[in-house]
């Protein structure tokens, strides 16, 4: 595969570093706008240019990485005969397959939408939609794949997109918990960690609902219930549950002013 990525910054970066540890691309490059950003690019290895066109014009698969609001401004400097033939995959949030096909003519197009794991080969990415098993292979490269319907992708922007952030902040809660009842933050912290990755590996090879687990924690008048009772009179489930509507209604927001802005 000949694969450009345009726009290097995180995730565009991550994809890049992914593609070249794994040796997917026989042939790969990344446009960046900024010194520093080309040069990061270089350090991996990679072809580096500042030529969106250039790196349009030597590849097969594109991957568009821009921010969405760049996206008009990175189309203006390609030649739109450089996208025939070519099968585009957008990563920008909000932004319409039907929308870019109206901007661009390509062969295939795709969106993909991974999260910030990427940056470590654990991202786990949306892409919508149909099937091609060169666009799987190259996300893949960054950690697990899931084909959705893109109807799917605002609530998937919710959970999986913001998720890390989430959980960072329970996790930021289990350790003040346990700092405030006296025990040393880098221990907390640690722990924590350990204790998250290892119930995850018991959900997924149980393959039983979760509050199978929680009940089998659970014993009667123990320390687990009096915890679980604060919980529940906190609201904590509710909480969490209207954290995912919030910021899925705040996608299809954003998702709503980009495509205006875009064809207005």
């Amino acid at each position: 595969m000949r694969i450009a990525i345009l726009g290097s910054g995180k995730i565009g970066y991550a994809i890049l570093k992914g593609l070249k540890e794994n040796d997917i691309a026989e042939y790969l490059i990344g446009t960046g706008r900024s010194e520093a950003t080309l040069n990061k690019i270089k350090n991996l290895g990679v072809e580096a240019t500042s030529d969106n066109n250039y790196a349009v014009r030597n590849a097969d698969y594109i991957i568009i990485s821009v921010k969405p609001q760049h996206f008009m401004s990175l189309i203006k400097t390609i030649d739109p005969e450089s996208w025939k033939e070519k099968t585009v995959i957008s990563v920008m949030a909000g932004i319409k397959i039907s929308t870019i096909k109206k901007l661009i003519e390509a062969r295939e197009i795709y969106r993909a939408m991974p999260n910030i794991n990427a940056l470590i080969g654990k991202s786990t990415t949306a892409i919508a939609e149909g099937r091609n098993e060169s666009v799987d292979k190259i996300f893949k490269s960054i950690g697990s794949t899931y084909w959705i319907q893109e109807d799917l992708l605002d609530v998937w922007t919710a959970l999986i997109g913001s998720g890390p952030a989430f959980v960072a902040e329970l996790v930021d809660a289990f350790v003040l918990g346990a700092v405030n009842c006296g025990m040393p933050r880098e221990l907390a912290y640690n722990t924590v960690l350990d204790m998250i990755k290892s119930t995850s590996d018991m959900l997924s090879k149980s393959n039983s609902h979760p509050l199978d687990l929680r009940d089998n924690v659970t014993t009667p008048a123990g320390t687990t219930i009096k915890g679980l009772l604060v919980m529940e009179s906190e609201g904590i489930k509710a909480g969490i549950i209207k954290t995912i509507e919030a910021s899925y209604k705040r996608s299809i927001d954003l998702g709503k002013d980009m495509q205006n802005n875009l064809i207005s």
